[in-house]
């Protein structure tokens, strides 16, 4: 297995540049796993395709207002940094400070000791600034950052000053950035979207719980490390990003009830996969509440799936961990067919695009 096997043609035309005006109308390529067989609906379809005591499963995060624009102190240079993730147990993080790992622009002028601030500036003080306090081993751009704030709370500053950051890309979109949030989402801990449940509206999600379905969630924070390519030909190479992930036992116990029955548990994205398959013991060969726990979990074919029997997802980036999750669930062959007939069939692709339902 090379990581080349994953890689196809994606036409700049072809990444969708913002969302369907209604959520549940883009189209839907349903798969298959076993077979490979192709139909072509739209997603509110996926009704007809589940049944009464069947479990969705979907990442309830919500993206964080993570992208910041400013300029570096004692320059005035225009600055850009991007929140990935807390870093717990480096200095005692309050509600006006806190240390994060972080990806900066321009990488070459934000070193240690630079500081950048962000909004308007009153009084000599930024509702927001991070100081950069050291680099990310092996990283690519990530810094070490104390993020500090004069307002009530970061949490506020980053809501004056923030914005929801969007895939590297969209170009250009100035369009509700709510569309960039799932209808079901909660905390803000991601930087990025669970876009697989991106089709799903209020209505749908009711319709299907009124058939019989059962509509559960976990959370897994999902990193920037999402939207990258796999570098290493060889995927065993490759370094898989950690992402902190919760399974309550509430979804424990119902997708046990499903299989029990006969049922199937259906992983809403990618996400969803990561967090169930991660929250299988081994040992106990079951399922098992986690809380806040870490994985890094890569899924390629070969891997055994001990909870998931359906997927919704969308279309992903050439030679990423995904394409190889999503090959992992059928086959390469299958998968690679489908996106052929996809992009020859006018399907959008990434984040805002259209979507598969492999079953």
């Amino acid at each position: 297995m090379k990581t080349s096997d994953f890689d196809y043609n994606l036409p700049e035309n072809r990444i969708a540049q913002e969302p369907w005006p209604v959520r549940d109308e883009c189209k839907m390529l349903v798969m298959d796993r076993a077979t490979g067989a192709l139909e072509d609906r739209i997603f509110r379809d996926i009704a007809g395709y589940l049944k009464p005591g069947d479990i969705l499963v979907a990442n309830e995060t919500r993206v964080l207002p993570a992208r910041l624009l400013g300029a570096k102190r004692g320059t005035g240079g225009a600055a850009e940094v991007f929140l990935l993730r807390e870093v717990l147990g480096r200095e005692a993080h309050t509600a006006h400070s806190a240390v994060w790992e972080v990806l900066v622009r321009p990488g070459k002028r934000l070193k240690p000791g630079a500081v950048v601030d962000f909004g308007e500036i009153a009084d000599g003080t930024a509702p927001l600034s991070a100081e950069i306090l050291d680099f990310v081993e092996g990283g690519k751009g990530e810094r070490i950052a104390r993020l500090t704030t004069p307002l009530a709370s970061l949490d506020e500053a980053l809501h004056t000053v923030g914005h929801t950051p969007l895939p590297p890309y969209i170009h250009g979109y100035a369009g509700d950035e709510e569309m960039y949030q799932t209808v079901y989402s909660q905390r803000e801990t991601s930087a990025a979207a669970p876009t697989a449940g991106l089709h799903f509206t209020p209505e749908l999600i009711k319709q299907l719980q009124d058939a019989g379905v059962v509509w559960k969630t976990v959370e897994l924070q999902v990193g920037i490390d999402t939207f990258r390519i796999v570098e290493e030909e060889n995927p065993a190479d490759h370094a898989m990003h950690t992402e902190t992930y919760s399974v309550p036992q509430d979804v424990v116990d119902a997708c046990n009830t499903a299989h029990e029955a006969g049922n199937r548990v259906v992983a809403v994205g990618t996400t969803s996969v990561r967090s169930l398959e991660s929250a299988w013991d081994e040992e106990a060969s079951a399922l098992a509440a986690r809380d806040n726990a870490s994985t890094n979990l890569f899924l390629t074919p070969g891997s055994t799936f001990h909870v998931v029997d359906a997927l919704i997802t969308n279309f992903h980036v050439p030679r990423s961990t995904l394409m190889m999750l999503v090959s992992a669930f059928s086959t390469r062959e299958h998968v690679m067919a489908a996106y052929k007939h996809a992009l020859e069939s006018g399907y959008r692709f990434l984040s805002f695009g259209d979507c598969m339902f492999i079953h």
